[in-house]
């Protein structure tokens, strides 16, 4: 062979051997960070509304929250992403706000002329939104979902409001359930899905699938307006711990209906199964709706079955750090948009299963 050729040779023989040895390296970090993060079989959120950290955290009317952030884990520096509720939900789910800046319904289009209140302003976005989302990762990893709306109308529903004539203690005409916040109902994949019915249910269904341990690996769970620290601006329409100017009432209300549905997963079987399970409880947002950017300091308490005990982490996080902490613990790390952004860290101290 030519002088010439073998340098060429030696040359491409050595740029192989550095790109073989940058590929391996590559694929040890991907292995020692999905080794970071212990695999989920079960992760539960339960979402509550509109109040800041300093509202719950410390404050009397809310002690089974602050209790479980005692024992388990708590979020210090967690931050919602926008005001009002819907970009939240939605980012829970996509990674993204899609430009979404308001509550209108999920069909809304630009110059739609149904009810959507802003769809003449600039900037107005579609809010059904095409792209990938929590359920079609999950659905392609072979995993399984569910969004857990009470007082939705019936299994599957596209209502974009509704009342609940089942619910006790309230009137029937009080809207206590919104697709607002829902999150999984602003994506067409959704929308369109052949089993929504089976996936958008109520609590009687949570209240049947705990019993029975045939939970999905992913559950969002949505308290109904009163019960989730929102309430209601007609007192004559509600009872006076719906109503959202009684703050204290309304917190000691949702404190308790946490509560309850902490209590109901913790005396099923998954939780008391070998596999990992995590409950996690957090805010869309905090009271100010729009006085300070993002949207706002609010409170995040980690519950695992298997995990640390007395974790307080102070590790700045978002919406979408939760997104990521969700995509690493069933084993998914293609990140859905800002999830995946550099400065966005997974909440290790909290799902981890031994003590940091």
């Amino acid at each position: 062979m030519p002088q010439a050729s073998r340098r060429i040779f030696a040359a491409l023989l050595g740029c192989a051997f550095a790109c073989a040895l940058a590929g391996r390296a590559d694929a040890s970090q991907m292995n020692a960070r999905d080794r970071a993060m212990p695999r989920y079989a079960h992760v539960f959120v339960i979402v509550e509304e509109n109040k800041d950290y300093a509202q719950i955290i410390g404050n009397s009317h809310a002690p089974a929250i602050n209790a479980f952030a005692k024992a388990y884990g708590l979020a210090t520096r967690y931050d919602a992403v926008a005001h009002p509720s819907e970009p939240n939900y939605v980012a829970m789910i996509g990674g993204s706000t899609f430009g979404i800046r308001d509550d209108d319904a999920y069909y809304c289009k630009p110059h739609d002329t149904r009810y959507c209140p802003g769809s003449d302003d600039a900037g107005y976005v579609d809010h059904t939104i095409p792209g990938p989302n929590l359920a079609t990762q999950l659905q392609a990893a072979g995993l399984t979902w569910k969004d857990y709306s009470e007082s939705i109308p019936e299994p599957g529903s596209l209502a974009v409001v509704a009342s609940d004539p089942r619910a006790k203690g309230l009137p029937h005409n009080l809207v206590v359930y919104a697709s607002k916040h829902s999150g999984f109902i602003n994506f067409a994949s959704v929308q369109r899905d052949p089993q929504r019915a089976e996936h958008l249910v109520g609590f009687d269904r949570l209240a049947t699938d705990l019993r029975s341990g045939r939970v999905p690996n992913f559950a969002f769970v949505i308290p109904n307006i009163c019960n989730e620290m929102h309430g209601d601006g007609l007192l004559h329409l509600q009872p006076f711990d719906c109503w959202s100017a009684n703050i204290p009432a309304l917190i000691s209300r949702g404190d308790r209906n946490a509560a309850a549905i902490v209590h109901e997963i913790m005396n099923s079987p998954v939780w008391k199964a070998a596999s990992n399970t995590a409950i996690v409880i957090t805010f869309d947002e905090d009271g100010h709706n729009g006085k300070q950017g993002g949207g706002g300091h609010v409170a995040t308490v980690v519950i695992t079955n298997h995990g640390p005990r007395g974790v307080s982490d102070a590790t700045p996080y978002t919406h979408y750090s939760l997104l990521r902490t969700v995509e690493d613990a069933f084993g998914i790390h293609t990140y859905l948009n800002h999830a995946g952004d550099p400065g966005v860290q997974p909440m290790l101290p909290l799902f981890a299963t031994h003590a940091p």
